[in-house]
């Protein structure tokens, strides 16, 4: 029955990854992945949230698994992120190729924090 937690969130999380990261490129006419880090960001605060809400007891493994697994595993994506930090280093951008990484992992991690943060706050 577990899995269909994550299919469940799976479903959710896929068609908002790629109409955030549509929605945020469009207004951005740059070679940076916008959309990409974007979608990213906002899944490591959901995720951070969600860690909170599980580690104050105020969220079910249930909860994790259709949001956690499912949802955010499907809204953020790493592949595309690898895809496009390569796709600008090769194209001559290692300025934005290596912005990408680090800009990403930095609002990640901080994301993610201020999630479980809030959640502490919230549930604490």
């Amino acid at each position: 029955m577990n899995w269909l937690l994550v299919v469940a969130g799976g479903m959710a999380g896929a068609p908002l990854r790629f109409l955030g990261d549509r929605a945020v490129q469009r207004r951005h006419g740059t070679a940076f992945p916008w959309g990409t880090f974007a979608v990213n960001v906002v899944g490591c605060l959901v995720l951070g949230v969600l860690t909170g809400a599980v580690m104050a007891g105020a969220a079910s493994d249930q909860v994790q698994l259709a949001l956690g697994t499912g949802l955010c595993g499907a809204l953020t994506t790493y592949s595309t992120f690898s895809y496009e930090t390569l796709r600008l280093a090769h194209d001559g951008a290692r300025f934005f190729a290596a912005a990408n990484v680090v800009a990403s992992v930095l609002a990640g991690l901080g994301a993610a924090s201020a999630g479980v943060a809030c959640a502490g706050a919230l549930w604490g």
